[in-house]
């Protein structure tokens, strides 16, 4: 099945367009051909503050949204700042989907996070998983505002007659990703951490957990791709894929590592020839996160680049960016 194609000329905003998926939707809409992609930075827009939000929609008359913009991180990001976690990313999802519909806002699409399915959800998961059990305690704050904001879009749709739509992409990783060495999620943190005991000479790597949680991870630039492929899709093509009020769709690979498989990949991606610890002290987080990707695969979508690959070109781009990180 394909998409239908969107006029290349409407007044597209990317919130977030900074960040890792900002960045790789807006380098997905440029190559695509969309001419009018506006972007604000926090400083320029605040998507906190409702009032600047709406004069933001009243004035810019934008025509579709992709909603990027939010707080994110690892386990102990989101340990530590559970408060900051729900409620910027509450305010922002709230202030964003509202105001485009009342600016008459034709279609908006909404990233959230496959954590917002419960932490012992049937793996693979399927999107039918969502509200049927207890959500993983490490980030539930953040998966409690990500599930309120695919229930908004729902709410709009239902109340409004909007086609508001969102994605549930798995773990991502690629360019302009958070490497720091606390807050960052489990792929940065293994990428920096071995880049320096390279550096360094030493001779051991300890990493936070067992290593026997299992993800999958996707490359920022497939998941992109699926947004845009998702954003393209007809009224009729979507709601015959996701089913009857269902707003989203799961993004992943569907294929699934264990956390010690891929700091195998991330040494090797990485050169450093020293040895693993594995530290169960730690929280592991969800014991297993795998997404059913058979709806949207089955409407003609597929990642296309292998996990290997995508490591490898991500310490590439760490490598030519040292600057950018050090900001």
């Amino acid at each position: 099945m394909l998409p239908v194609s969107l006029d290349k000329k409407t007044r597209l905003f990317v919130s977030g367009h900074k960040g890792m998926t900002g960045t790789a939707i807006v380098r997905c809409l440029q190559a695509q051909g969309f001419e009018t992609i506006i972007t604000r930075t926090h400083a320029e827009l605040d998507l906190i503050d409702q009032q600047a939000v709406r004069a933001f929609f009243r004035d810019e008359k934008i025509d579709y949204v992709v909603l990027c913009a939010g707080k994110v991180g690892g386990i102990h990001a989101n340990n530590t700042y559970p408060a900051d976690f729900i409620y910027q990313n509450l305010m922002i999802e709230a202030n964003v989907i509202h105001e485009a519909y009342r600016a008459g806002v034709k279609r908006l699409v909404f990233l959230g996070s496959a954590c917002i399915y419960p932490r012992a959800a049937t793996v693979p998961i399927r999107e039918e998983a969502l509200l049927t059990g207890t959500l993983e305690p490490t980030n539930e704050p953040y998966a409690l505002a990500k599930i309120t904001g695919i229930k908004l879009c729902e709410s709009c749709n239902r109340q409004y007659g909007t086609h508001y739509r969102a994605v549930m992409p798995t773990n991502l990783y690629g360019p302009f990703d958070n490497f720091h060495p606390q807050n960052s999620h489990v792929l940065p943190a293994l990428l920096r951490k071995f880049h320096l005991a390279r550096l360094a000479g030493e001779p051991e790597v300890g990493i936070w957990g067992s290593g026997q949680p299992r993800r999958e991870f996707l490359h920022v630039d497939d998941m992109a791709d699926a947004t845009v492929f998702i954003m393209h899709l007809s009224d009729t093509q979507f709601a015959q894929a996701t089913g009857p009020g269902c707003c989203f769709l799961n993004v992943g690979s569907g294929i699934e590592v264990s956390i010690a498989e891929v700091a195998q990949m991330v040494k090797a991606a990485v050169g450093y020839t020293g040895t693993l610890r594995f530290d169960p002290s730690q929280p592991d987080g969800t014991p297993r996160r795998c997404l059913d990707v058979s709806r949207l695969t089955n409407l003609g979508w597929r990642a296309k680049i292998p996990l290997a690959d995508g490591l490898r070109q991500t310490y590439q781009w760490f490598l030519e960016n040292q600057a950018i990180l050090r900001q």
